[in-house]
């Protein structure tokens, strides 16, 4: 759910402004009620595939157009065709293209990298795999780490039955924590860097809530690994022994590449031209024409054997494609709604945010950009509060610093919360159960995270951003 709308999948919401209706509807004129749609597209992703399994894997697609129609048709009628359009080609053009097209890129060159060598699924090797992934999410985005490595996961852990929490510890550290400490690592850093927050400020202040939270992770992780290890006493395979290395270099390379146009897209800066009627940076036109460049490179120079031999399939990202452009299109009330703060019909969230002096509170940031996050994209969300902050960047890196720590540490620690929080969460669990893993429901999921996660940012509160 989050899930995908990205790793850089980060690097994914690296070019999103978020939605909003901006076309003469503004969101403090929109009732909570436009965001049944939002809640539907939700619930259908949760429940359906528990209660009516078949129908929904054949038909998710058209379940998930029908939720989009079911915002875009009332809305038509309520201020006009006119209107509509606009929302839908502001959503489609300037959010979702961008979005897809740089997921696109890093699912195909990242799924022709082949993490070869003979890894063995014990406690302490699935331990170092999340630990090395959790710091490469940094360097190469969420979704760059997650690609490059859920595959090596599985392949190590081929031989296991007891492996659910491995791939569920992988979303909470890979796709989400590990990309804290730069812009390139999740979409919310590099919206704030996009708007003046400085390239390295996220490494410099949010460093010690990333290293307590991967610390404690690993570490409860390597526990329960060994625990499961134990009880099922698995037999690993019998196999020739050899040195751990990467094929598909070219795909390396590609990946790199699409760092360095996202990071571009920050710095350079051409103008604008108009796209269906929106005003489209001409940068990020090209960055789009990039990735695509970039994947017809990786698929027309990765050769097959390869592909296959990394258990490389299409299904999860026409998964991620269909469901998140109908949940950009659904989300784009809701945080109509939040932007429009006091003026709007979620005034009494937005007040929460601030002291009877009027001074923030960072707790609440915290936790109210967090758990939005959990199920909204947490890129748009991050924006939504860092406007609500004051939005100025100079005073929120100095005197504002544990506000906007709060802000960046609630919108990607959070994301974790659940399968639609973050991008690349829903493309694992795609990728996962296309290799035949059993992963939770979206419930059972989010039961993970309450239990292994909300007490750890629990601690991460009392700790970091004292609550008066």
């Amino acid at each position: 759910m989050k899930a995908l709308r990205p790793m850089v999948a980060a690097g994914l919401a690296s070019m999103l402004p978020g939605p909003a209706l901006a076309a003469g509807v503004p969101g403090a004129e929109l009732s909570l009620a436009w965001g049944i749609p939002f809640v539907g597209i939700l619930l259908s992703i949760a429940l359906m595939p528990l209660v009516a399994g078949h129908l929904w894997h054949h038909h998710y697609g058209k379940i998930a157009a029908l939720w989009a129609a079911l915002f875009l048709l009332p809305f038509a009628a309520f201020f006009g065709a006119g209107a509509a359009w606009y929302e839908f080609a502001h959503v489609m053009v300037l959010e979702y293209v961008p979005f897809i097209a740089l997921l696109l890129a890093l699912y195909t060159a990242g799924g022709g990298v082949l993490l070869k060598g003979s890894l063995v699924g014990t406690p302490t090797v699935n331990t170092a795999l999340l630990a090395i992934g959790t710091i490469l999410a940094s360097m190469m985005g969420t979704t760059g780490a997650a690609m490059l490595l859920i595959r090596p996961v599985l392949r190590a852990n081929a031989f296991r039955t007891r492996k659910t929490h491995t791939f569920v510890f992988f979303i909470f550290l890979v796709a989400n924590i590990g990309g804290s400490l730069t812009p390139v690592g999740d979409p919310p850093l590099y919206l704030g860097f996009l708007r003046g927050v400085s390239f390295f400020w996220p490494t410099t202040h949010l460093f010690a809530e990333f290293a307590t939270c991967v610390v404690i992770l690993l570490a409860v992780y390597w526990v329960l690994d060994t625990l499961a290890w134990n009880r099922e006493k698995p037999v690993p395979p019998v196999v020739a022994k050899e040195a751990v290395g990467l094929e598909g270099w070219l795909n390396v390379w590609l990946v790199l590449a699409i760092v360095a146009v996202v990071i571009g897209m920050g710095y350079v800066k051409l103008g604008s031209m108009n796209v269906l009627g929106q005003t489209m940076e001409v940068e990020r036109v090209l960055g789009i024409l990039l990735f695509l460049a970039i994947t017809g490179i990786s698929v027309a120079f990765t050769s097959n054997a390869l592909r296959e031999a990394n258990g490389f399939a299409w299904g999860a990202i026409l998964e991620v494609a269909k469901l998140f452009a109908a949940i950009f299109v659904c989300m784009a009330p809701v945080l109509a709604i939040l932007r429009a703060g006091s003026a709007g019909a979620a005034s009494g969230l937005v007040a929460l945010t601030s002291g009877p002096d009027g001074a923030p509170i960072p707790w609440v940031y915290f936790w109210m950009s967090g758990v939005l996050s959990s199920f909204l994209d947490n890129a748009p969300t991050y924006i939504v509060f860092f406007e609500l902050a004051g939005g100025d960047p100079a005073m929120l890196m100095t005197q504002g610093a544990m506000t906007l720590a709060a802000i960046s540490c609630g919108a990607v620690f959070m994301g974790a919360n659940s399968y639609i929080g973050n991008a690349p969460n829903f493309m694992v669990k795609a990728i996962v159960e296309e290799n035949g893993v059993r992963m939770p429901s979206f419930f059972a999921y989010c039961g993970w995270a309450i239990v292994f996660l909300v007490p750890l940012f629990v601690l991460v509160t009392f700790i970091f951003f004292r609550p008066g």
